[in-house]
């Protein structure tokens, strides 16, 4: 696969608002951005996000660690 085929589709980035216990799209993708590492996360694979500051994460230890800064 070339990434840099125009014919090949690329993975969109997908705009989320996150709720309580789940989250709605607001654009349609595959994959968001984890907020401290940058590092892609497939929705699929998405399990830690902040609702107060609607901002997604790639684990708990990336979840927590960022809590753990600012207190």
């Amino acid at each position: 696969m070339n990434l840099h085929d125009p014919l090949t589709p690329q993975p969109r980035e997908a705009k989320l608002r996150y709720l309580d216990a789940d989250y709605q799209v607001m654009r349609e993708g595959e994959f968001v951005r984890c907020a401290v590492t940058g590092e892609a996360i497939r929705l699929d694979m998405l399990r830690y996000w902040n609702v107060g500051l609607q901002v997604p994460y790639r684990s708990a230890a990336v979840a927590f660690g960022e809590l753990l800064k600012r207190l």
